[in-house]
C-alpha cells in the first residue's frame, strides 16, 4: 500500500497512467467489450484489468490521478447506443458524473459511434477492462497535462 493513491489501481494500472504522455487514450470498457484482441493492437499491447469494479468505480480511481486534457473537445468519450445516439445510460450517467466531479465543472463527454469506437480503441494507448456488466460501459479518456508550479 501507498499514501495518498486510490487501493483499486494495481500496479499495471499505475505503471500504465504513469507512461502515458499528453493525448494519449485510455479505454476503459465493459465485460463485453471485446477487450483482449482490442487490447493486443493498442500501444502497450496487453490487456489492464480492474475486475471487481464498476465503470464509474474505475474511472473514480483513475481520475484520482491522470489529468484530463483540456486543449481539445475530445478529452472524454462514450460508446453510443446503437440506434440511439443521444441516449446515455445510467452507467454513462455515472461515469460523466465522476468526470464533472473530477474537473470541479461539468464537461459532457462526446459520444462515439459503436464501431468507430472500437477503431479508436485500437489507436489507444491502452484498455482496461473493468466488472463493469452493464451495456455500454465503455469509454475513451484522453490525458492532460499537469502545470508547473506556480
Amino acid at each position: 500500500m501507498l499514501k495518498k493513491i486510490d487501493n483499486r489501481l494495481n500496479a499495471e494500472v499505475l505503471a500504465c497512467l504513469r507512461a502515458m504522455g499528453h493525448g494519449d487514450m485510455l479505454i476503459v470498457c465493459d465485460t463485453n467489450f471485446p477487450a483482449d484482441s482490442v487490447a493486443r493492437a493498442t500501444v502497450s499491447g496487453k490487456l489492464l484489468r480492474m475486475e471487481n469494479l464498476t465503470a464509474a468505480e474505475a474511472v473514480n480511481a483513475i481520475l484520482s490521478l491522470l489529468p484530463l486534457d483540456t486543449f481539445v473537445d475530445d478529452f472524454a468519450g462514450r460508446m453510443e447506443v446503437v440506434d440511439k445516439p443521444d441516449e446515455v445510460p445510467p452507467v454513462q450517467a455515472e461515469v460523466q458524473a465522476e468526470i464533472d466531479r473530477a474537473e470541479g465543472r461539468p464537461r459532457p463527454m462526446i459520444a462515439i459511434e459503436r464501431f468507430a469506437f472500437y477503431d479508436l480503441a485500437r489507436e489507444s494507448y491502452a484498455v482496461i477492462q473493468t466488472g463493469e456488466r452493464r451495456f455500454y460501459g465503455c469509454f475513451m479518456l484522453r490525458k492532460g497535462v499537469i502545470p508547473p508550479q506556480e
